[in-house]
């Protein structure tokens, strides 16, 4: 009889350990987020070099301006000194890095007011009316938007679609300034309704705030209104229809939160329009925010505050747009990941 020789172990009948899969390939949501974090840190890194450097380019003496037209040569360089202007242009960059760390931004030229106490105090108005102006005009433009998609859905009332379209067509082209101009000649000048400049009570926020979000409100109630007929054609809400589920729960449970999605990620671009737009507001109705500062910055060549509020406006715009994306990762995360 002969005899059984054992078969030879191969490769493929041993078993493999398996690799374990790493927390970011489990997690795809906290690989998306650490991602947009990173996102965040360059672009303020880039932002605040392009700036630094865009100030040294800028032409004139910031020496001269502080230390007055007709002050002598050594006063103007002892200003100099003091401002730290006559070391090399590395070594300021540096300085400048370490002072946004420590909260020491420099002194304004012009008021001699630390740049960070500048901020402190007119920061806050700013980001009243943005927020306000923010707000408004995304409910305005959700609700708007989600009532005409579903009166016009599939081709019905042509009148209404031709109304809608023409009039947010204009009004989504008028300027900031134009806006502000026309408000205040009917509501403060014609009618004597309200406030035409200050920062006082409830009514003196209601022709800037409006002001503000008018465009824009305009802008994104046509962009919903689209994104509620696409939705609206989708067949997850045909089939919904089928089942004779009701209108408020269909557009509770399939539009609004396919609507959210879309709207949200459109709006990023259009709130950081928002808020450089408060710059052209705040000069109107002669509110005490950044708007104003920074512009007689740049008339006064205040170097240190202008670079200072141009990192805020980044800094703010680029937090909008992080905020938005980490909403749509809670609404939504397998769509936001998708889009991602």
């Amino acid at each position: 009889m002969p005899a059984i020789s054992a078969s030879p172990i191969t490769d493929t009948e041993t078993p493999k350990p398996q690799k374990r899969e790493s927390f970011l390939a489990r997690k795809p949501w906290a690989a998306y987020l650490l991602r947009r974090g990173g996102y965040f840190v360059v672009s303020m890194f880039v932002l605040i070099t392009v700036t630094f450097l865009l100030m040294q380019l800028i032409p004139g003496d910031p020496a001269r301006v502080s230390a007055g037209e007709n002050a002598s040569p050594e006063a103007v360089e002892a200003r100099r000194v003091e401002l730290g202007l006559d070391r090399p242009v590395i070594v300021q960059y540096f300085s400048f890095w370490k002072g946004l760390f420590t909260g020491d931004l420099g002194e304004s030229i012009s008021s001699r007011m630390p740049v960070i106490d500048v901020i402190m105090q007119r920061a806050p108005a700013t980001l009243e009316i943005a927020w306000s102006a923010v707000a408004i005009a995304l409910f305005v433009a959700v609700c708007l938007g989600l009532t005409f998609g579903a009166l016009t859905h599939g081709e019905r009332r042509p009148g209404v679609d031709a109304g809608f379209n023409s009039v947010t067509a204009v009004l989504a082209l008028i300027p900031e300034f134009l806006a502000g101009i026309l408000l205040v000649y009917f509501f403060a000048v014609t009618l004597d309704l309200l406030p035409v400049a200050g920062r006082e009570d409830f009514t003196s926020y209601i022709l800037p705030v409006t002001a503000l979000a008018f465009g824009p409100a305009a802008g994104l109630t046509r962009i919903v209104r689209a994104e509620t007929l696409t939705v609206l054609q989708q067949d997850y809400v045909r089939t919904a229809r089928a089942r004779r589920m009701s209108p408020v729960r269909l557009y509770r449970k399939h539009v609004l939160p396919n609507l959210l999605t879309s709207t949200l990620t459109i709006s990023g671009m259009a709130l950081g329009g928002m808020i450089a737009g408060t710059v052209i507001v705040e000069g109107i109705f002669a509110w005490p925010g950044l708007g104003g500062v920074i512009v007689q910055s740049i008339q006064g060549k205040d170097y240190p505050l202008v670079q200072a509020i141009i990192i805020f406006y980044g800094a703010v715009v680029l937090l909008i747009n992080l905020v938005i994306d980490v909403l749509l990762i809670l609404l939504d995360p397998r769509t936001a990941l998708d889009k991602s």
